[in-house]
């Protein structure tokens, strides 16, 4: 079957007057018909098969979709969690701390279950068994040798030396300590995280963050502050460019040059700001690293200013005053709903493309950041 090819959108159809997309007229005439004399079959119809209907309308779908942004919804509701963390507390104390692995992993599952894209709420896969298993590993690897460490200096002689021998070996295991807790944490949650049932996953070497963490400590000390935009820069593009969804990679192309004016600017308004001028650098760079984000053809775009994000934490540390802490709850879903309602993505994937591709994680990690509140995502 052959048909009309228009000259202005290029849309294969059949024969007509004017073009069913764009209403261009595909006779060359004043409002003639197709059939009419002055119709040149040469000039218009090409030995071109007509795509399928099916197809055209999923082409023009996917055009479409390119230009409207979509959003992560959250629908959860700070008396939902309030009681989730009070039933958890119980359990907790009526168990002696046992049913608190559980209570962290219920937690997740309903905080996850309340993100919504595109009519599919994420889901958490992990339990709290796991977690249990990995707290009783991270104990095993740092929390009894760090206990030894601390207690060899009452038995031992000259006690004043091992006290600072000891003192010296703790911060350097603890130093070691963060960045191992901060891969093995974010290892683990991605992969019990799905989404239309694809999991994600986090393939970064342990050794490799080390390096950059260290190392970018050490310079930001050694630079008086200087080297810190660089620092975080670095630590972002890796833990984006070694996360993945199924098997298709996030990817992060941000340059830690870019922040250092904002940063700088933010540094030497402290003192006449007491501090406020931080939260326009925090919310300049969280738009960069959303807005260097991005997944095969799907790209991310935040709006948040510092102003807003000023009010948040003010409105939050007034909440957690009035009520001596029990609004804990509803803080955690106002910093989860503000993430969202500033956040956008834009752009569309082939689904053809997406393989699920699960990755084995242990929970030690996950246990380890907890142990020194290093959580991430929804604050979970």
């Amino acid at each position: 079957m052959y048909g009309v090819k228009c000259p202005k959108c290029g849309l294969m159809q059949l024969p007509r007057d004017t073009c069913q997309s764009c209403g261009r007229a595909l006779d060359g005439s004043k409002g003639g018909g197709y059939g009419k004399s002055n119709f040149a079959p040469g000039a218009l119809v090409s030995p071109v098969p007509l795509e399928p209907v099916a197809v055209q309308i999923q082409r023009e779908n996917q055009n479409d979709g390119w230009e409207e942004p979509r959003r992560l919804s959250f629908h959860g509701s700070g008396g939902t969690l309030f009681g989730i963390y009070l039933l958890n507390t119980l359990l907790t104390l009526f168990t002696l701390g046992i049913y608190s692995f559980w209570g962290k992993t219920k937690v997740r599952s309903y905080l996850w279950s309340q993100v919504e894209l595109e009519g599919d709420c994420f889901v958490y896969h992990g339990t709290g068994k796991e977690l249990m298993s990995g707290f009783s590993k991270a104990m095993l690897v740092f929390g009894i040798p760090l206990t030894v460490l601390n207690m060899l200096p009452n038995f031992l002689e000259p006690k004043e030396m091992l006290e600072i021998g000891s003192q010296v070996l703790t911060y350097i295991i603890v130093m070691l300590f963060i960045p191992i807790a901060l891969v093995g944490a974010r290892r683990y949650r991605l992969s019990r995280t799905s989404w239309r049932g694809i999991r994600f996953s986090f393939r970064g070497k342990t050794g490799d963050f080390m390096k950059i963490f260290l190392g970018g400590g050490l310079l930001t000390v050694l630079s008086l502050g200087f080297y810190y935009p660089f620092f975080a820069v670095r630590r972002q593009e890796f833990m984006m460019e070694n996360s993945y969804f199924g098997n298709r990679r996030f990817e992060f192309d941000g340059k830690g040059r870019d922040l250092f004016k904002s940063y700088l600017l933010a540094l030497l308004l402290t003192l006449p700001t007491l501090g406020l001028s931080w939260f326009w650098f925090l919310a300049k760079k969280q738009r960069y690293f959303w807005g260097h984000t991005h997944l095969d053809a799907i790209r991310f775009h935040s709006t948040v200013t510092g102003g807003k994000l000023l009010a948040l934490h003010l409105t939050n540390l007034l909440l957690l005053v009035v009520t001596l802490g029990l609004a804990w709850s509803w803080v955690m879903v106002r910093n989860i709903r503000f993430v969202f309602t500033y956040l956008t993505l834009e752009g569309m994937i082939d689904p053809t493309l997406i393989r699920q591709e699960a990755q084995a994680a242990s929970a030690t990690g996950d246990v380890l950041a907890g142990l020194m509140d290093a959580g991430f995502d929804l604050g979970a």
